[in-house]
């Protein structure tokens, strides 16, 4: 269903202007804007699949992934049609890339009490908005934050970071953690490879961490795109210089969408960004979509607090929110 957008003004010619996202698109009457799914009809700004889930599933927190997030618990995950990159490695392309797909948008109506009632009853203590880019669902989004907070549910985005400042400062007050994509240090490679820029994905995720946002940060390695030790030095760089206690995974690449013929990301470039990681300073860097580099250690002791495999915690050896070994504090937002 259609509803009126937030974040829009009114121009001349019935043409109007979306504020949600950097694009900042200029939009005419019965033009969508570059996510697909926000449309100027007669000079009013509507979201085109508000209520309308284009994915739903419960998944382990670790799967979004969060490592230091309410580990071990589970997330109500919910998504719906659109994006405002064109990632041309996108594993999600089939609902994220509307304007880019001939078939039909599949999805069903499920509006945001639903969404709450049903995240009860799962016994999930999150509602993740994930799989696609929940910025441009912000409306759908925001009235189900609302109502999960009421309810003592936790909200976190999956997101690419390509959100305004207004809007995101909106939802901050609802959103307890967010899991931000930053894909490269190479604003060539956001501009070619995902139709965005670099900088607001930066500047989003210095926002997240001023407005007490728990923030864990993913890069996907891509062989011979953005793998250089400059480029991934940069990144841990930049993470580092906001918190060492930033999470950092570092996901291999499998081909998908316009990148298949891509190699799979050797496990030796996955290895040379955690040791970077590490001699930046960052305290936790993991390694993703592989079967090791996964458990998390202590950052005082060394020992294994939370052993993994894959997204399952198969060992917890926190006491509360502290070491079991040597009680300093855990990094991160635990559930009891």
């Amino acid at each position: 269903m259609k509803k009126e957008a937030f974040f829009y003004k009114r121009l001349a010619e019935d043409k109007v202007e979306c504020g949600l996202c950097p694009h900042r698109c200029n939009i005419p009457p019965s033009k969508l804007g570059i996510c697909g799914v926000r449309k100027n009809i007669d000079g009013i700004l509507y979201t085109l699949f508000y209520g309308i889930a284009a994915a739903v599933n419960i998944d382990p927190i670790e799967k979004k992934p969060f490592y230091h997030f309410l580990p071990g618990s589970s997330a109500y995950s919910v998504s719906a049609p659109g994006c405002n990159f064109r990632c041309r490695f996108c594993q999600n392309w089939e609902i994220s890339q509307v304007l880019n797909n001939s078939g039909l948008i599949l999805g069903n109506q499920l509006m945001p009490e639903e969404i709450v009632r049903q995240a009860e009853d799962k016994g999930c203590e999150s509602i993740a908005y994930t799989y696609t880019e929940p910025a441009v669902f912000f409306e759908y989004a925001y009235d189900t934050a609302k109502l999960a907070k009421q309810k003592g549910l936790k909200n976190v985005f999956v997101t690419n970071g390509y959100i305004e400042e207004e809007p995101l400062k909106m939802i901050a007050p609802f959103l307890a953690a967010a899991n931000v994509d930053l894909k490269s240090f190479n604003d060539d490679f956001y501009i070619k490879v995902c139709g965005g820029r670099l900088e607001p994905v930066l500047d989003t995720i210095i926002r997240m961490k001023k407005l007490g946002v728990w923030i864990e940060v993913t890069t996907l390695i891509i062989p011979g795109e953005n793998d250089s030790e400059k480029e991934l030095s940069e990144i841990a760089g930049f993470i580092a210089s906001l918190g060492k206690e930033i999470p950092w995974h570092i996901s291999r690449f499998h081909p998908q969408y316009k990148f298949s013929s891509k190699e799979v990301t050797p496990l030796g470039i996955l290895k040379k960004a955690k040791r970077i990681g590490l001699k930046a300073g960052l305290k936790y860097v993991y390694l993703g979509n592989v079967p090791e580099g996964n458990n998390t250690y202590c950052s005082k002791c060394g020992k294994v607090i939370l052993r993994r495999n894959y997204f399952e915690v198969i060992d917890n050896s926190l006491i509360g929110n502290k070491c079991s070994f040597c009680g300093s504090a855990f990094d991160g937002v635990i559930s009891y």
